[in-house]
């Protein structure tokens, strides 16, 4: 992700609507369906560096579930490429949590750690293929010692590689917003749209409202790699529908005109690449023409033989034989091979 979309994806899960709707929808926990929106409690991830803007993609939240506390730790990962030490990172990220919760005396009334659920959200282009579990980044330890050995894994959601049937299916905001990310502009202006703009008429939640916008904004920003052109405030419904046909029609006139520019770009490829080959093909003929003129003055008669090597000959066949020709003792010297000798002798 850029951190341009980053900041989509913040706005989207600073709300426990959205939080509630990864969790039931997109990992395989049941723990957490049901869960009113007031158990879900935005906590601040500032206390996992020195350096808090270091980790401004971190999101963290409380959940109560029962009469107990659970903690759901969601990484945007915003690199391009894999991490192969997510694990590692990981493990690094649940421990200062607990540790924070210690220090502000937040356990449980029997001083017991609460369960942590380490989620990665990866939308990059390369399949994931790093370790999901911090096991299989150590070496093998004494078997003495293997209990000793740290432990950690976290659940991983690929949205480029998300199953699409299950997505149309699901009938969550969330799920449209990946379908969307996922889709091609003409499906996406066309079909998606259009049950986008019906959601912002249904909603009520300004505030929620206001961060799908942004998110939305992140996306066009980056389909089209214009900031400026999107780069506009929250609005009411009905100004947001307009603004939104409208960047319809922008979007639809820059994917014609990056097709055209592909297009005339593979045309004048093909142009130069015919004029290499022509001028090529025309050293050749040129070069089977003197040669067979210098071949025929210096041995009489050209053979059928010789007419179809040099007609079949690459450039640096025919420069060489040319060469050859100039001081050789026979058409077997000029081609150099004991097919030419024996032919030679035979015509």
């Amino acid at each position: 992700m850029t951190a341009t979309h980053d900041l989509g994806y913040r706005a989207l899960f600073a709300h426990p609507e959205m939080v509630r709707e990864l969790l039931t929808g997109f990992t395989p926990f049941t723990v957490f369906e049901g869960v009113a929106l007031s158990a879900f409690k935005r906590v601040n991830p500032d206390y996992v560096s020195e350096r808090p803007s270091a980790r401004q993609n971190d999101i963290v939240w409380r959940v109560q579930v029962g009469d107990d506390f659970l903690y759901v730790y969601i990484l945007l990962e915003c690199q391009s490429g894999v991490d192969r030490w997510m694990a590692l990172r990981m493990q690094t990220y649940v421990g200062l949590l607990c540790q924070d919760l210690v220090k502000r005396h937040e356990l449980s009334p029997g001083l017991l750690l609460p369960p942590v659920l380490p989620l990665v959200l990866y939308n990059g282009a390369p399949r994931w293929n790093a370790s999901m579990d911090l096991a299989q980044l150590l070496m093998a330890a004494p078997a003495e010692l293997a209990a000793f050995q740290p432990s950690q894994r976290y659940v991983l959601i690929d949205q480029q590689r998300l199953d699409l049937a299950a997505l149309e299916a699901n009938d969550d905001l969330l799920a449209l917003l990946f379908r969307i990310e996922l889709s091609q502009v003409p499906d996406v202006l066309h079909t998606h749209f259009r049950a986008l703009m019906a959601w912002f008429r249904d909603t009520p939640q300004t505030s929620l409202r206001n961060s799908v916008w942004t998110w939305v904004k992140a996306l066009a920003a980056r389909r089209t790699d214009n900031q400026e052109i999107f780069d506009i405030e929250p609005m009411e419904v009905t100004d947001m529908e307009t603004t939104m046909l409208s960047w319809a029609e922008q979007l639809e006139q820059i994917g014609l005109k990056k097709g055209l520019a592909l297009g005339e770009k593979a045309r004048e490829e093909a142009r130069v690449q015919g004029r290499q080959e022509g001028m090529i093909e025309g050293q050749a003929i040129g070069l089977r023409k003197v040669l067979g003129s210098l071949l025929a003055r210096r041995f009489g008669d050209v053979p059928a033989w010789v007419v179809q090597r040099i007609d079949q000959g690459t450039i640096d066949e025919l420069e060489q034989w040319f060469e050859r020709s100039l001081d050789a003792t026979g058409l077997a010297a000029v081609f150099g091979d004991a097919t030419a000798t024996g032919r030679s002798s035979s015509d």
